[in-house]
């Protein structure tokens, strides 16, 4: 009896897929496809362009294969227990990095978590060669461990996956950062106010298991990216290294130690009237930045960023009501939080019929442009690649148009830890943290009075930019063949 009914309801089920005098597309779902989906109800499970893609992928030319299971790809995904996090401060603990930083190329560590805390610190750190996943609040990043991020300590949040074959590695990837891929992980998650995605959802997703060459060939591609990209890193940190050791400046911690007076139960200090500058706030006085600038003024000519010898101009755009577009219809436009990611996962795209304008005067972004973030989160900084050509960036970010030959010089001086010192010096805001342009204009930077110095720091940074470059293209045609080869589109 059951049975029969089953039958006739699915019999009577109609399936509408768009309904544009609304401006919404709509569909129906059979009883079977709930059952089979979990007995899920939540719409997002059953999304039209979800359905019109797995259809896609049951007509393709290649058998599909379950990304996890028994038969799977994936011989192993999990994450860590949740546990009760103690934070303490920088250097008293260990580095603590969350999913928002799981895409950056070069994550840098915004918290630390105590040695006290309970629960296995070993879990929770990267083994090369791993898959993620981030499982809560935005889904969908996915990234690879490699050098750059072996041995970090991520959160529980991230989902750790594994691969038999290691062909499939890169393979996994590319298909989870095609536009298919993506949408098909996103509709296999839920939760009415923050999303998650859980391991065994991952049973779920079918993905086409093509032939050894083609795999193959796009986890090359993939495992190549990462390669320059870390490279790119190792070759910025070299470049800092140089700039530090040529200023003689002793570790940040060390240069805390010699500016506060620490004969009392708190750290202390005093300023003159004479040098408020019209700031009250503590965090601007704080001794640490005399005695940053001193030590520099001993080894190299110090400019302030905003001269003329050095900067053209520094940029910060107004605020406006942004009007968007579909994708191909307008301009890249991305915000402060994708400034340190290799492809920026969210991007926007601006009308140009409505901003043209702006977008000429002041949105606009090109190579070896430094970016500095300005709102929110202070101090994050960025150097502009070849391929971001003439993308635009909203009012959160400033733009640093300099010299020629200064640009090196000011992104590894703002991107060291001294410099990002003195740019937050001039944070104000009570509620949500700003910093203007004239302000960071203040921020000295270093030019060293040997050419040779300029020129090995010059060197290594247009380096690293080209091999970020060269990550990039490298990962766009991998997921190009992903796109053609395929799944056929």
């Amino acid at each position: 009896m059951v049975n029969s009914a089953k039958k006739n309801l699915e019999k009577n089920f109609i399936e509408i897929v768009d309904f544009p005098k609304d401006g919404i597309s709509w569909s129906s779902v059979s009883l079977s496809e709930v059952i089979n989906k979990g007995k899920r109800f939540d719409a997002q499970v059953f999304d039209v362009e979800s359905k019109h893609i797995r259809n896609v992928l049951n007509n393709g030319k290649y058998p599909l294969v379950q990304l996890d299971g028994d038969e799977g790809l994936i011989e192993d995904s999990f994450y860590p227990g949740r546990f009760k996090r103690i934070y303490c401060e920088k250097g008293e603990g260990i580095e603590f990095y969350l999913p928002s930083q799981m895409t950056d190329i070069y994550p840098e560590p915004t918290k630390w978590i105590s040695k006290l805390t309970k629960a296995s610190i070993e879990k929770l750190r990267l083994e090369i060669g791993t898959l993620l996943l981030t499982r809560s609040g935005t889904i969908g990043n996915v990234t690879i461990v490699s050098k750059t991020l072996k041995n970090k300590v991520f959160s529980d949040d991230v989902i750790r996956t594994s691969f038999r074959n290691e062909e499939d590695l890169g393979y996994v990837y590319a298909y989870l950062k095609s536009e298919y891929g993506n949408n098909i992980l996103k509709t296999n998650s839920y939760g009415s106010v923050i999303t998650h995605i859980e391991p065994e959802h991952l049973k779920e997703m079918l993905i086409p298991d093509a032939p050894f060459i083609i795999k193959k060939k796009i986890h090359d591609l993939i495992m190549g990216s990462y390669a320059n990209r870390d490279e790119s890193n190792r070759l910025i940190d070299e470049a800092t290294k140089i700039m530090i050791e040529e200023l003689e400046l002793p570790p940040i911690d060390d240069l805390k130690k010699e500016a506060f007076s620490y004969n009392r139960e708190i750290n202390s200090f005093s300023t003159k009237l004479s040098d408020l500058d019209g700031r009250l706030e503590g965090s601007y006085h704080i001794p640490l930045i005399k005695v940053i600038e001193r030590y520099i003024s001993k080894k190299a000519i110090v400019k302030n960023l905003n001269s003329e010898d050095i900067t053209e101009k520094i940029i910060l755009p107004g605020r406006f009501k942004r009007i968007y577009v579909e994708k191909g219809n307008g301009k890249v436009f991305l915000g402060g939080k994708e400034i340190n990611q290799l492809d920026p996962e969210n991007k926007k795209y601006l009308s140009l019929a409505h901003h043209s304008d702006r977008i000429k005067k002041e949105l606009n972004i090109v190579k070896d442009m430094v970016l500095v973030t300005c709102s929110g989160t202070i101090g994050k900084v960025a150097l502009v690649p070849e391929y971001w050509n003439n993308w635009t960036l909203n009012q959160h970010v400033m733009r640093i148009v300099s010299k020629e030959q200064y640009y090196a010089l000011i992104f590894t001086w703002l991107n060291s830890e001294y410099g990002k010192e003195l740019i937050r010096r001039q944070t104000y805001g009570s509620v949500v943290n700003e910093i203007t342009d004239k302000q960071l204009g203040t921020v000295v930077i270093p030019v060293f009075k040997k050419d040779t110095i300029n020129n090995s720091i010059i060197s290594l940074i247009n380096k690293a930019n080209e091999l970020r470059y060269k990550a990039y293209k490298q990962e766009q045609q991998a997921i190009e063949i992903m796109n053609r080869e395929v799944l056929g589109l």
